[in-house]
């Protein structure tokens, strides 16, 4: 669709490292008859090209000569890979847009967010942007040959469930997904193996690769106190991010610094505790209050070192959804339904009175209605908070999403922790 949009703007791909912004661009390139791939991360020499003249033609010029390969509108594409090594190429992607629109380019940065927050005005309405996450548990089917299984889920709904054997069927594939995660490097082990424990190999491997990042963030907060509160929010996943609680020396100032870098790094995703009585649900936001969500549910089991034989072969609920698992699966899988080329937020929901506490996994905003959702095992009487919310509130409906297959509830919708997409993307 971007290939073929008029005017067409520059696209800025973000998203965490190896997600598979680089092999998007590769693949997409098949579509044309010349490429050109400059990395600022590997060729320092080449941003030597960016300090003079910001000129596009005067840069493709170069670059066609540095690269050997014809630069021509339509049949060329450019990608600008890591560009937050190169803060020169990024300022030069608005006068793209409006002196060389003709040419297809795109630029991605795994740790671009650290570049942005150093130029405030950055091509505001001349630069698109999209936002990519690991695979969803859509993406996942597809990428396992079970697509005719995904078009039957995606027709799935309350008033027309799945068969039983279909529905444990994808119970079976969604706990895989929780274990392996979305990153691409595995899912790929996984179609090639069929093997999860050879995946969870290059799981470890991812995480020593995130790690050894780290050192890139910030000088004022060491690698190791970055690495310390990484794992700390995993050991916190469920509930409210306590500073205190965190294994580490750092003081509250690196905490607090570890924690913004973490989250512009997309590594970490931040849950705002919102009133819900409007919207928009940021509105009424307290950043003081916050759950803090690890990128891939794979990254974190591993990290936490869950016993993974629980969430593959068990049926009760608390197993599966050790150390808030499910929960986690669903928070990315509501970003991962949501709209690419914007940022979406989370939020949720808490009480705390002396005598009364509650508390909802997340608050939806579906149109122009506030939708709490609870993420919760199969037992009817264990939605009080949600009931609290509904009548508090003056809601119509809330959501929880289970093991079960869709049914109802009085005023509660259920859905089958496989189904976030269903509920998202009919909206």
């Amino acid at each position: 669709n971007w290939k073929n949009d008029t005017p067409r703007k520059p696209l800025l791909l973000r998203g965490a490292r190896q997600v598979g912004k680089s092999t998007s661009v590769r693949e997409f390139a098949k579509n044309f008859r010349y490429y050109v791939e400059v990395n600022f991360e590997e060729r320092d020499d080449v941003r030597k090209l960016f300090d003079g003249n910001l000129s596009p033609k005067e840069i493709c010029h170069n670059l066609s000569i540095y690269y050997d390969t014809p630069i021509i509108p339509g049949e060329t594409l450019v990608f600008f890979d890591e560009i937050q090594s190169c803060i020169r190429a990024i300022s030069s992607l608005r006068f793209f847009y409006e002196k060389y629109p003709e040419l297809h380019i795109i630029a991605a940065g795994s740790l671009l967010d650290f570049a942005l927050s150093e130029l405030p005005a950055f091509g505001v309405g001349r630069i698109r942007t999209m936002f990519i996450y690991p695979l969803s548990f859509d993406e996942f089917l597809t990428a396992t040959g079970d697509a005719q299984l995904l078009e039957i889920k995606n027709n799935a709904a309350l008033q027309n469930p799945l068969t039983d054997l279909l529905h444990d069927k994808l119970i079976s594939l969604l706990k895989k997904f929780m274990v392996l995660g979305g990153m691409p490097e595995v899912i790929a082990n996984f179609v090639n193996n069929k093997d999860v424990r050879e995946c969870q190999k290059s799981l470890d491997d991812l995480i020593l690769s995130l790690k050894s990042d780290f050192s890139k963030y910030k000088r004022r907060v060491p690698a190791l106190r970055i690495s310390e509160i990484f794992e700390s929010v995993c050991g916190q996943m469920g509930n409210k991010f306590v500073y205190k609680k965190a294994d580490t020396h750092a003081n509250h100032k690196q905490i607090k610094e570890a924690i913004e870098l973490l989250l512009m790094s997309g590594l970490i995703i931040s849950v705002t505790h919102s009133s819900g009585n409007g919207i928009p649900l940021g509105a009424e936001a307290d950043s003081k209050k916050r759950k803090l969500l690890i990128f891939d549910t794979g990254i974190f089991q591993r990290l936490l070192g869950l016993d993974i034989k629980n969430i593959l072969f068990e049926n009760d609920f608390d197993l599966i959804n050790k150390g808030a698992i499910a929960e986690l699966f669903t928070g990315l899988e509501i970003l991962k339904s949501s709209s690419c080329y914007e940022k979406h937020e989370l939020y949720y929901w808490q009480r705390e009175t002396p005598n009364s506490s509650a508390e909802v996994d997340y608050l939806l905003q579906l149109k122009e209605n506030i939708i709490p959702v609870e993420v919760k095992s199969s037992k009817k009487g264990s939605m009080k908070s949600l009931f609290i919310f509904l009548n508090e509130k003056k809601r119509d409906y809330g959501i929880r999403f289970s093991t079960e297959n869709f049914s109802t509830y009085n005023n509660v919708k259920v859905y089958p922790l496989y189904a976030v997409s269903n509920l998202l993307q009919k909206q």
